[in-house]
């Protein structure tokens, strides 16, 4: 896998020193290019000092393009003082930042460490290490489950929230339920939801949204990534009939430049859903329902109808992770849609997936407001319970 970054963006970075000490002010990581000096900028550019108390907002992902992008969401980087001390016993690494109002840590799973049980141990290291956090974002790419009969149009690149809707909370977890004889799905346990201060927060995002006098916050957000060329909107969207399984091309084709442009280039065209071209006023649809994880990946067609035809779990995205978090902490999850969970997924669409989830995840900060934040409960107490 290729990975591509941004000229001049900074990654976390450490500043300690031999001459440092515990009064250093924080200070902001260059993103200028390298003949620009830490010491040429003026003071009046340094902002005033920070420490990780002062973090109230996680935000998680899963793969490396799903960090690149949330990193570029930030206003700033920032490095509290207290880093080195505070947070020595973590092993993840971590982006601090500033988004709007708020103090926000960025944290990754490890490279293959995606799933619920890794997702757990990173949100529970997060924790522990900055005691005033008081929710998560899980943010980063998902398989879509459009339901033609329901007239659930997902699509590549659109964006799917989860939101209580029925009995379900947000987020089932697929593999922690039984499948009852009647084909419909049982669960067993409970997922918490959102935090009410954030389902309000994405009422107001949706009123934006439908507002066709409001600027399209999402398109500006995704073109903080314009210069990257990996994360652009791909040109190829293709649904094909559950039916019909992705057609492997042959050693010849393999060997063509062209196979690599179209992983679908054996798929015949008969067998696509026919949908009518959108005429939307905003470049992301964002969808809101619940969100299935599972430890598996679901690349089954029919597996996912069930799934999204189920009265009682009416599914609109799949992915690994969300579990991991909700089981025991307050968390939203934000997902782009890269594939539809069938045969023919490939890769064509994570960067750009990871794309509008990111700035969806920054218009939904940058719409909450900061006194919402604070008198929500730290939840350094619950996995202290837990």
């Amino acid at each position: 896998m290729t990975t591509s970054f941004a000229p001049g963006l900074a990654f976390h970075q450490r500043f300690a020193s031999p001459n440092s000490n515990s009064t250093e002010k924080m200070r902001i990581i260059p993103t200028a290019p390298p003949s620009v000096q830490e010491d040429e900028k003026p003071a009046s550019a340094q902002p005033p000092a920070c420490v990780i108390e002062q973090f109230t907002i996680g935000w998680i992902c899963a793969l490396q393009e799903e960090y690149q992008a949330a990193c570029q969401m930030l206003d700033e980087e920032l490095e509290p003082h207290d880093a080195e001390t505070t947070i020595m016993n973590d092993e993840s690494i971590y982006v601090f930042g500033k988004l709007g109002d708020h103090y926000v840590v960025v944290g990754c799973l490890p490279m293959g460490g995606t799933g619920i049980a890794s997702a757990t141990r990173v949100a529970t290291d997060m924790a522990r290490s900055f005691p005033n956090l008081k929710f998560a974002l899980m943010v980063g790419i998902g398989g879509g489950a459009p339901n033609i009969a329901k007239k659930r149009d997902i699509r590549l690149g659109d964006v799917v929230v989860s939101v209580p809707q029925g009995q379900q909370a947000g987020v089932v977890q697929l593999d922690f339920g039984v499948r009852l004889p009647n084909g419909s799905f049982k669960r067993r346990g409970h997922l918490d939801a959102p935090p009410k201060a954030l389902l309000g927060a994405i009422q107001e995002v949706q009123r934006r949204q439908q507002d066709r006098r409001k600027p399209d916050n999402l398109a500006e957000h995704i073109r903080r990534m314009e210069n990257m060329l990996d994360y652009q909107r791909p040109p190829r969207d293709r649904l094909y009939k559950s039916s019909y399984n992705h057609q492997q091309a042959t050693t010849d084709q393999t060997n063509d430049e062209d196979e690599f442009e179209d992983p679908c280039c054996n798929c015949l065209d008969e067998w696509l859903v026919r949908r009518r071209e959108r005429n939307s006023f905003r470049q992301v649809t964002t969808h809101y329902g619940t969100i299935a994880s599972d430890n598996v990946v679901m690349r089954d067609a029919k597996a996912r109808d069930v799934h999204s035809s189920d009265e009682n779990l009416n599914i609109l995205c799949f992915e690994m992770e969300a579990a991991g978090l909700m089981n025991n902490l307050r968390c939203l999850v934000i997902r782009g849609i890269c594939d539809y969970a069938d045969s023919h997924k490939n890769d064509d669409w994570h960067n750009y997936a990871a794309l509008v989830a990111a700035a969806y995840a920054r218009e939904l900060l940058l719409v909450l407001r900061k006194v919402h934040v604070t008198v929500m409960p730290s939840w350094v107490g619950e996995i202290r319970r837990s």
